[in-house]
C-alpha cells in the first residue's frame, strides 16, 4: 500500500472509508436475511419438503455456485485492475446480486419451487463474491499500513450493525408486525416474500456511496490488448511469479481458502441449525440475530485493534480455535437438556451461549484475513489478487456445504452438520501455523500485462 502525500490518512471517521463501510452496512441485508438467518431458514422448511432434503439441496446449490466463483473471480478481478474499472464492476455486481435477491419475491411456498430459490440465492452469491473482489481490492485505496486492521474490522462491524438494523426491521414489520399492513400478512408466505424485496432495496441504497467517495484505479496500459481467455494465461504466469517470489503469499491464500470457507458455513448454516435442530421459531432466529450481529461487531472492532499490535496471522489463530471450541459444545450437547457441575440447562441456552460465542469469533478471523491480504498486495495488483482471494476460497467452497450435508446423510440429523464445518476449520487453522506473518513476508513481485 502506498504510504505517499496523496494517499488517504484512514481515518475510520473520513469519508472515504464510511462511504466504502456503507457498502458492507449494506450487504448485510444479503448475508444476514436472505443466506443465514431469514430466506434460506423459509427455504429449508416442511413448505419445501423438509429440513434435511432442503438442507441438501441447499448444501450442493451452494457448491456449484463456489465452483463457477472459483473459475472465473480472479480474472474478473484482473480485469478490472488493468482496466482502471474496480468501481464500475462492484457497481455492476451489486446491481445485479440486488436484481436477484428481489426476485426471491416469487419462490412460493412450495416443494417445486425449492430449485428456483436455491437457484437465485447461488446466483446472487456468485455476483456477491464478484463484487466482493472489488470491495475488498479497494482497503488498500483508503487505508495506510499503520491502519489496515482498524479499517477492515470497522467494515466488518458496519456489516453486523447493518446487520442489526435490517433484522429488527424484517422483524417488526415482517415477522412480528408491530401494526397491520398488507405486508404482514402470511397467506402464501408474502411476508417472508416480500422481505426479499427489501433486502434488494436495502442493499442498493447503502451501496451507493461507495460509487461516489472512492476514486476508480487509473487505467493501465496495453489494457484493451487482453483478451478474456487470454487473462488466464497472464493469470498462471502471475501466479508463478508470486510462488517464486513470495511464497508464502500463495500458502496464505491456500490457508485462508480453507478456513474461510468453514467461517462463511457458520453463518451459512448458523440460522438453518437454529431453526431445524434447537426447535427456534423464525421470530427467535431473528433475535438470536440481532443479538448475534451486536456480539459479531464488537468482536470485529477488538480483533482490528489487536490485529495492528499483534498481526493478523494471531488474531486469526485466536479466532479459529474458539470457533472450534463453541461449534463443539453446539454439536454435542445439542437441544437436549443438560446437567453439568451441579447446573442444568435447557438446549436453547446451550445454543445461545455457544452460538454467540461463534459469533464473537466470526468477526475477527473474517476481519483479519482481508487486512493480512491487503498487506501482501502489490500496489495496483489488489483486485486480482483479491480475486485470487476469492478463486482459492471457492476452489474449496464446495468443502464445508458438502461435508456439511455428507454428515447429515451418514448420521441422520441435521446437528451432526456441524462436525463438517468444524473438520474445515480445523484443516484451515493446522495449514495456517506455518505460514509467516506478512511482515515477514517478502512482497510479491508480479509481470506486467
Amino acid at each position: 500500500m502506498s504510504t505517499d502525500s496523496q494517499h488517504p490518512p484512514g481515518r475510520l471517521l473520513s469519508k472515504p472509508v464510511l462511504a466504502w463501510a456503507s457498502w458492507d452496512w449494506g450487504s448485510a441485508a444479503f448475508n444476514a436475511v436472505m443466506t443465514t438467518f431469514v430466506f434460506t431458514v423459509y427455504l429449508t422448511s416442511d413448505a419445501f419438503g423438509g429440513e434435511t432434503y432442503a438442507s441438501e439441496v441447499l448444501g450442493w446449490g451452494l457448491a456449484v455456485a463456489g465452483l463457477l466463483i472459483a473459475l472465473l473471480a480472479p480474472v474478473t478481478g484482473q480485469r478490472s485492475d488493468v482496466g482502471g474499472r474496480r468501481k464500475l464492476w462492484l457497481g455492476v455486481n451489486s446491481l445485479a446480486v440486488a436484481a436477484l435477491t428481489a426476485l426471491c419475491f416469487f419462490v412460493f411456498p412450495r416443494p417445486e419451487l425449492l430449485i428456483l430459490g436455491v437457484a437465485l440465492i447461488a446466483a446472487a452469491n456468485i455476483f456477491f463474491e464478484f463484487a466482493g473482489v472489488n470491495y475488498n481490492a479497494m482497503l488498500a485505496q483508503i487505508s495506510t499500513p499503520s491502519s489496515v486492521g482498524r479499517v477492515s474490522g470497522f467494515g466488518w462491524a458496519m456489516g453486523y450493525v447493518g446487520g442489526i438494523v435490517a433484522l429488527v426491521i424484517v422483524l417488526v414489520a415482517f415477522v412480528q408486525p408491530v401494526f397491520d399492513w398488507f405486508g404482514s400478512s402470511t397467506e402464501g408466505a408474502l411476508n417472508i416474500r416480500l422481505v426479499a424485496v427489501f433486502s434488494a432495496l436495502w442493499f442498493l441504497a447503502f451501496a451507493l456511496p461507495v460509487m461516489f467517495a472512492v476514486p476508480e484505479v487509473p487505467r493501465q496500459r496495453q489494457a484493451d490488448r487482453l483478451s478474456f481467455l487470454a487473462s488466464y494465461g497472464l493469470l498462471f504466469r502471475r501466479i508463478k511469479a508470486i510462488y517464486r517470489t513470495s511464497p508464502h503469499t500463495i500458502f496464505f491464500l491456500l490457508a485462508s481458502a480453507i478456513f474461510r470457507d468453514g467461517l462463511a458455513a457458520v453463518f451459512t448454516f448458523g440460522g438453518i441449525i437454529a431453526a431445524g435442530t434447537f426447535g427456534f421459531e423464525l421470530s427467535e432466529v431473528i433475535l438470536f440475530a440481532i443479538v448475534g450481529n451486536v456480539i459479531a461487531a464488537i468482536g470485529a472492532v477488538i480483533g482490528g485493534y489487536f490485529d495492528d499490535r499483534v498481526g493478523p496471522k494471531m488474531v486469526i489463530i485466536v479466532s479459529l480455535i474458539g470457533l472450534l471450541v463453541a461449534g463443539t459444545a453446539v454439536m454435542v450437547l445439542g437441544a437436549a437438556d443438560q446437567q453439568m457441575f451441579g447446573l442444568s440447562w435447557s438446549g436453547d441456552t446451550t445454543f445461545w451461549i455457544f452460538g454467540l460465542l461463534l459469533t464473537l469469533f466470526v468477526g475477527p478471523a473474517q476481519a483479519s484475513s482481508r487486512a493480512y491480504l491487503a498487506r501482501l498486495s502489490p500496489r495496483g495488483e489488489e483486485g486480482e489478487m483479491f480475486g485470487l482471494y476469492a478463486t482459492t476460497g471457492r476452489a474449496v467452497s464446495f468443502l464445508a456445504p458438502a461435508l456439511f450435508s455428507l454428515f447429515i446423510g451418514i448420521f441422520g440429523e441435521q446437528r451432526f452438520g456441524i462436525l463438517g464445518i468444524l473438520v474445515v476449520l480445523l484443516a484451515g487453522l493446522l495449514v495456517l501455523l506455518p505460514v509467516k506473518p506478512p511482515a515477514k513476508v517478502t512482497p510479491a513481485v508480479v509481470p506486467a500485462p
